[in-house]
């Protein structure tokens, strides 16, 4: 069969032909046989964040798309720290970046974060963990809308880190979030 020999190719030559798919780790929405990870669920709500390109668990032809209640399943972290846009300490609430990256099975070695307004920047992907840096979705206890950087902002902890308070890091705290792009 020709899946045994080359998954994708077979998968693109059938598709040309009109033939559904067969099961692809590059295609399939389910995890890659012999990863262990669970499936991804679709989204019941609306989609706020899709995370795309090299990554083992998707749930739809674009990637893994989550609404708000699979990323606040993930688990919710408070974070308090300033930012270069507000007035003091703010708390803020989301879900790690890097429990959404390990969710999606995501290799590679930078994300490429994109806003709504089409607004683009590029987080090294070492600094998942050792910055955990927030999606945050709430600020001061509200739900961030867009009008008010949401529904999504990428957070670092810059006051606990010196080196987060350098300007290059700003760069990097992308809102209104809209997609996650592993390269």
């Amino acid at each position: 069969m020709l899946y045994d020999v080359c998954e994708h190719f077979a998968v693109c030559w059938m598709e040309s032909f009109g033939a559904a798919p067969v099961d692809c780790h590059r295609h399939s929405r389910r995890p890659r046989p012999g990863s262990g990870a669970r499936p991804l669920p679709e989204p019941t709500g609306p989609i706020i964040l899709t995370v795309s390109g090299a990554v083992e668990i998707t749930n739809s032809d674009d990637g893994a798309d989550f609404d708000r209640e699979m990323l606040y399943s993930l688990g919710l972290t408070d974070l308090v720290t300033t930012t270069a846009w507000t007035d003091g300490p703010q708390t803020f609430r989301g879900v790690l970046l890097k429990t959404v990256m390990e969710r999606v099975g995501a290799k590679g070695t930078t994300i490429k974060a994109t806003a709504l307004n089409d607004f683009t920047t590029s987080i090294p992907a070492e600094e998942v963990s050792k910055y955990n840096i927030l999606l945050a979705s709430e600020m001061n206890g509200a739900e961030m809308s867009r009008r008010d950087r949401g529904p999504l902002w990428i957070v670092y902890p810059r006051s606990d880190f010196p080196e987060l308070q350098a300007p290059e890091y700003n760069d990097r705290w992308a809102w209104q979030l809209r997609t996650l792009e592993i390269q």
